[in-house]
């Protein structure tokens, strides 16, 4: 009886995520910051078609790369590549997912296709990870599939306070589970609108059921260190 793989089982997801964690993930355009970033020691890159600071200087409509460009960087680098989608759309996800991205990331960067429903990430094989700015919206993400879960923060601006912020409400929320009841814990999954199993395994955890990782105008070495 032969080996066969088993390709996106949650534990996979997760465990991909994990694999990153304590890492710098560097946002790229081109293959030859790609090969840059992989010789400083970053654990994956992030393709883009432009950085956040140039997509918030151009404003209009921002889309995910071009896959040439995507192609051109998974052929040079021996690290983990990714990209982004914009938030609802699915067929860019498909699209990404086909030409074999190591994770998807539904980014709030580029402009959203779907503004009241994320994608359903449990379609997909390829991991996903998803922008939260407290408790609630990272549940929600994670519910929906979210393999990794980040701080929004500000992208492009190069002020690390949001992300703070938003780290800081999140971690300070999983505290307060901490002590609270299995009835104010359901309360809080109502609240929420997530499942109360998810409420309950973050509330013995101390933690998110996923990597947590911190984003969002952190632009030195000192930010990373912060986070």
């Amino acid at each position: 009886m032969g080996f066969k793989p088993i390709y996106g089982t949650v534990t996979l997801k997760r465990g991909f995520a994990k694999m990153q964690k304590g890492g710098v993930i560097m946002d790229v355009t081109n293959v030859e910051q790609a090969q840059i970033a992989e010789d400083a020691g970053a654990v994956a890159v992030m393709v883009l078609d432009k950085l956040p600071a140039d997509v918030r200087k151009a404003g209009g409509v921002a889309r995910m790369c071009d896959v040439k460009v995507i192609e051109e960087v998974m052929d040079h680098v021996t690290i983990p590549v990714m990209a982004k989608c914009r938030i609802g759309h699915y067929m860019e996800a498909k699209v990404l997912e086909a030409i074999g991205v190591d994770m998807i990331d539904e980014s709030e960067v580029l402009t959203p296709a779907d503004e009241h429903h994320h994608i359903n990430k449990w379609e997909f094989k390829v991991p996903f990870v998803n922008g939260a700015r407290n408790l609630g919206e990272a549940l929600r993400r994670i519910a929906e599939g979210a393999a990794m879960i980040r701080t929004k923060g500000e992208a492009g601006t190069g002020n690390v306070c949001e992300a703070v912020k938003h780290m800081k409400l999140v971690m300070g929320k999983i505290r307060e589970l901490q002590g609270m009841s299995e009835e104010q814990l359901l309360d809080i999954s109502r609240e929420y609108k997530v499942p109360f199993e998810l409420v309950k395994e973050t509330a013995k955890l101390g933690r998110l059921p996923v990597v947590n990782f911190a984003a969002g105008g952190i632009a030195t070495p000192a930010d990373a260190a912060l986070m």
